[in-house]
């Protein structure tokens, strides 16, 4: 079961191939992906803007100018105290122990051509910040069909510095996943715009504030993507949400679960979002030591409900600040769609 490129019509292309020479299909595709890549770059062009800037976005959810100032000595300190208690070692292998987490989510208003479909979710990956976590994974992924993988964002580490570790990594991971309908992803917190540049040439379809239907022509799946919200503040749901029919079924793609009100008011009917790792480190009787998201804290982590909106924020499956896991292990999220 391999996976599609999302942004040309696999029939077309497919008959473009059987009409004519290899040299014209090639340069169809060719084509069509440049005219991919400015589209894209387009879209990114304010997330770079402030980037160029290294402080948050004006219409930012979260607190990452704190994070950003603070982390190196928050992460030092934790792992000291870690090493300290004799725990850092049994954090770490515990951060390449994931599991995965199978539900059933049931709406009123699933059409009948995505009953029993199956979303597999992936979120905060960290990649290079775990060495082995990438073939963990891809083992795990090996043997995981579904019809739709979704990606939330937070694919390297560090918030700054190079990327030469994560792309690599990525393709292993990438590759590994049994897709039916292809993989669409989006940005985090921690990701430059290159990034989304990258994962489009390693066959994901980036959600930059727009939507993508997916399934039965009739009553797809509407599949729409935001930027960060958390820290760059680049999200528009809006814009992304334009094209959708009001009566379509709707999946949000947000790197956090922050924009839950804006999202239920817009007529989203399932929400996914990564980022708070479910605390990452929890203890017994008190939970999550941290979680980092400016939202009430039933909705950062697990299955919440708003209103008539169902959402799920999982615990990601890789680390942020330091590489180790406690009470909390990192998950691979099988949803499948049922009608109530």
């Amino acid at each position: 079961m391999g996976r599609k490129l999302f942004w040309y019509s696999h029939d077309f292309t497919a008959s473009a191939a059987a009409h004519h020479n290899g040299d014209t299909a090639t340069l169809f595709q060719s084509t069509h992906l440049e005219a991919r890549r400015r589209t894209l770059e387009a879209r990114l062009a304010k997330r770079r803007s402030i980037e160029a800037l290294h402080h948050r976005g004006p219409r930012a959810h979260g607190h990452g100018d704190f994070i950003l100032q603070h982390e190196l000595v928050l992460a030092w300190s934790i792992k000291t105290a870690l090493q300290a208690l004799g725990l850092y070692r049994r954090g770490r292998a515990n951060a390449l122990r994931p599991l995965v987490r199978e539900l059933q989510l049931k709406f009123p208003n699933l059409p009948s051509s995505l009953e029993g479909f199956r979303l597999l979710h992936l979120s905060d990956f960290h990649i290079d910040g775990v060495d082995g976590l990438a073939e963990v994974l891809a083992e795990s992924l090996a043997s995981l069909p579904v019809d739709l993988c979704v990606l939330t964002g937070d694919y390297r580490f560090d918030v700054r510095g190079t990327c030469d570790e994560v792309y690599p990594r990525m393709r292993r991971i990438l590759d590994a996943v049994r897709s039916r309908h292809g993989i669409l992803g989006i940005l985090g917190n921690h990701d430059c715009a290159d990034i989304a540049l990258e994962l489009e040439g390693m066959g994901v379809r980036m959600l930059i504030n727009e939507a993508a239907p997916v399934g039965s022509s009739g009553n797809p799946l509407w599949v729409v993507g935001v930027d960060d919200p958390h820290f760059f503040g680049c999200d528009d749901l809006q814009q992304a949400a334009k094209d959708v029919p009001k009566e379509g079924f709707k999946l949000l793609l947000a790197h956090t679960p922050e924009m839950f009100r804006e999202a239920s008011a817009t007529g989203i009917d399932l929400y996914l979002s990564g980022h708070t790792h479910a605390g990452q480190i929890r203890l017994p009787g008190i939970g999550a030591l941290m979680q980092l998201a400016d939202c009430p804290r039933q909705y950062a982590q697990g299955h919440w409900c708003y209103e008539a909106m169902q959402g799920y924020t999982t615990a990601g499956v890789g680390c942020s600040l330091v590489p180790v896991r406690f009470g909390c292990p990192p998950e691979l999220v099988v949803i499948q769609l049922g009608r109530a």
